[in-house]
């Protein structure tokens, strides 16, 4: 009997768990800090042995196999032994993905992937089939194979679950885009990071299909140096395409060979601002690869609901406008913010910095806030750098104050924006605790 040893007992670990024991594997689920009772009743129910609070190394380095949860870091100690060992770790998508016939769709990029994410899975559920959501987002991917019901799987994939594949390949991959995230993970080499996100198509073959943003540079310079086997399908707010999607006189344009055009007036698409146009086109392409029809992909665009801490619109009290955006745990992502801005805002930002440089939203700042309120334990680098761009500057320690300060500095038709460029485990447990917190103190006003 293998022995499947498994780093995290959160929703990742828990399901990878729970499909190991079903094909037989002897199972060790190990968590450093401490497991959710909900997720102790799971392995308790089905019998996995469990320890929390340590990591036991007789009880993991005799693994054959370990599947290392993606917040643990490839330089914990243990995961460095483990190497050092030659046990091959690897992610719950590589372990999972042999057990399933499904169709595999794979998303990642550094921003817009969990919107693009949902809004396939809205456009391929809404033409009625049976696919499943699931990898950082819902769901454990594991525990939906253990359970094995899906005909097609929309996945979103992290750069460090995508660390943790070796044969994994889906057969239509996303990349939404490319911008320096988690540079602290990467040794702060953005090569590194860059290469981590290219692993989703390292197994593709000329059967599969890799669509990707053209209008990024760094993908760009990625395919000037390296190939992939998969067919491309490019999308781009400027060009054209044979094979591809566009936008072209206010129309979203799809063209995939062998398929029926698909055009739809963009002013009919839910999702609002350029970055959501991109993440439209990448979701119809799969749409129409999946060989849905227009009408059915027109009705899923117009009616879809978008996600929640994404430039969520909270509420308007006294003809000012409150937005939680606090999923934008990076640079890239509050650009796409602040660019969507049509009035004078309110920015609240701050939090962990991964290695950020700010100076890449001067000309945003500039143009579009009137103050900034930081929400975060060191805020220097916020402060050195948009200190003389702003008239007010302020520091706040609570959402609560964040959010009354906010409503001491708006006026009539402004609006408060929620996004913070930073992870959030300073003072929230994640980036959904600091946007429902948000959203209380909001509520509260």
């Amino acid at each position: 009997m293998k022995r499947l040893v498994i780093l995290g007992g959160g929703e990742s670990g828990v399901g990878t768990a729970i499909l190991g024991k079903k094909k037989g594997y002897d199972v060790f689920v190990s968590d450093f800090g401490k497991i959710k009772d909900n997720y102790k009743e799971v392995l308790i129910i089905n019998e996995i042995a469990w320890e929390e609070g340590t990591h036991t190394e007789d009880l993991i380095l005799n693994a054959d196999v370990v599947m290392k949860s993606p917040g643990i870091p490839e330089k914990s100690p243990i995961v460095k032994k483990l190497i050092a060992k030659g046990i091959p770790v690897i992610s719950e998508i590589e372990f999972a993905a042999p057990f399933t016939k499904a169709i595999n769709i794979g998303i990642t990029g550094s921003n817009g992937k969990t919107t693009t994410t949902m809004l396939t899975h809205h456009l391929l559920q809404s033409a009625g089939l049976n696919v499943g959501l699931g990898g950082n987002i819902g769901k454990s991917f594991a525990w939906q194979v253990a359970e094995d019901k899906f005909d097609s799987y929309v996945l979103e994939l992290s750069s460090f679950q995508l660390d943790g594949i070796i044969n994994y390949k889906p057969h239509i991959a996303i990349i939404t885009n490319i911008s320096p995230d988690h540079l602290d993970r990467y040794d702060y080499k953005y090569d590194n990071y860059i290469a981590s996100k290219f692993r989703i198509t390292m197994n593709q073959t000329e059967e599969d299909f890799l669509i990707y943003d053209a209008d990024d540079e760094i993908i760009a310079e990625w395919f000037k140096n390296n190939k992939t086997k998969a067919k491309l399908i490019p999308f781009s707010l400027t060009k054209t395409f044979e094979n591809g999607a566009f936008i072209k006189d206010k129309n979203m344009e799809v063209n995939i060979i062998n398929e029926e055009e698909f055009i739809m007036e963009t002013e009919y698409i839910a999702l609002e601002g350029k970055h959501n146009m991109k993440n439209a086109m990448a979701a119809t392409s799969v749409a129409k690869l999946m060989k849905i029809r227009n009408a059915t992909i027109r009705e899923s665009l117009s009616n879809f609901q978008g996600v929640e801490h994404r430039l969520e619109k909270v509420l308007k009290i006294q003809n000012v406008q409150y937005i939680n955006d606090s999923k934008a745990t990076n640079v890239n992502a509050t650009f796409f913010a602040l660019d969507s801005m049509n009035t004078p805002t309110v920015w609240i930002v701050g939090g962990v910095d991964k290695g950020n440089d700010y100076n890449e939203l001067m000309s945003m700042v500039r143009e579009k806030v009137k103050a900034i309120i930081c929400l975060g334990i060191d805020n220097k680098k916020i402060i050195d750098v948009f200190g003389n761009v702003v008239d007010i500057m302020v520091e706040v320690n609570t959402m609560e104050d964040a959010v009354k300060m906010a409503q001491r500095l708006t006026e009539k038709g402004d609006t408060v924006l929620l996004s913070p460029a930073c992870a959030s485990f300073d003072l929230f447990e994640n980036y959904e605790d600091r946007g429902r917190q948000f959203k209380k103190a909001v509520r509260n006003l």
